[in-house]
């Protein structure tokens, strides 16, 4: 993980982790690690360093969705990403439902069926406590002492059971340098992700220091969405908080 703050990077600025790396580790990935590149070029974010996070919802509605490879999919196309952000090639991920189920890595090298031995162990699969994964992220991220940007991938099939809290922890979360780029599986016509719709769109700064989440829908099959399709909505927004952030001085 990124640990160390510094000038934003410029545009020459390579990779995180080398093509060499990738092919040599994880040669499964090349093609989502080049996806990557050309999203992070168009959206003037070659060379920028951050740690990224994998938030996974494991409520009932979601049992399908690891059985048939689609959070697996998801992870494998965030590590690629990541590879281009973050030199550890290792995502930090929180599982979560009615509490936290788990709190694991994903990493290039041992990243093939990760998420099946993740949650092998695991038991009832509940429902969603948005807040209660924003808080194991916001820890985490506090212990490891780093001050550099953070983007959170925050992925769920339905809204929370607790809208307040969640919405607290979002506008609390504003304060530091973590950015919240949720992803919807799902019936895209489905009111579950009103929520989150309405979570996007909190004043500034009237609620909140910055902008500092995005949603987008991946429908009911994400793993339909193109790769590189996916990686312009993942990063899309990061570069206006980033922006932000560092105006206000919460990224330094």
């Amino acid at each position: 993980m990124v640990t160390a703050p510094g000038p934003a990077p410029s545009a020459s600025a390579g990779p995180a982790v080398s093509l060499r790396k990738m092919e040599e580790t994880a040669p499964a990935l090349v093609g989502l690690y080049k996806s990557a590149k050309v999203s992070l070029e168009k959206n003037g974010l070659s060379g920028e360093r951050a740690a990224v996070y994998l938030v996974l919802d494991y409520s009932g509605s979601m049992r399908e969705y690891y059985r048939d490879g689609t959070v697996q999919a998801l992870a494998d196309r965030v590590l690629g990403l990541s590879a281009h952000l973050d030199d550890d090639g290792i995502v930090p991920v929180v599982i979560f439902s009615t509490d936290i189920d788990a709190r694991a890595d994903i990493s290039l090298a041992g990243h093939q069926d990760r998420i099946a031995t993740i949650v092998a162990g695991l038991g009832h699969m509940g429902k969603t406590s948005y807040h209660l994964a924003m808080d194991a992220v916001i820890d985490h991220y506090l212990e490891r002492g780093s001050t550099a940007p953070a983007l959170v991938v925050f992925q769920t099939d339905g809204g929370p059971i607790s809208r307040p809290a969640a919405e607290r922890y979002l506008c609390k979360a504003a304060e530091l340098p973590l950015f919240w780029q949720f992803i919807g599986f799902g019936d895209p016509a489905g009111r579950q992700f009103d929520f989150l719709r309405r979570l996007d769109d909190l004043a500034v700064p009237e609620k909140r220091a910055v902008d500092n989440a995005g949603f987008f829908h991946a429908g009911q099959d994400p793993r339909e969405v193109p790769d590189g399709t996916l990686y312009d909505r993942l990063v899309g927004e990061f570069p206006q908080w980033l922006a932000a952030a560092r105006a206000r001085g919460i990224v330094l």
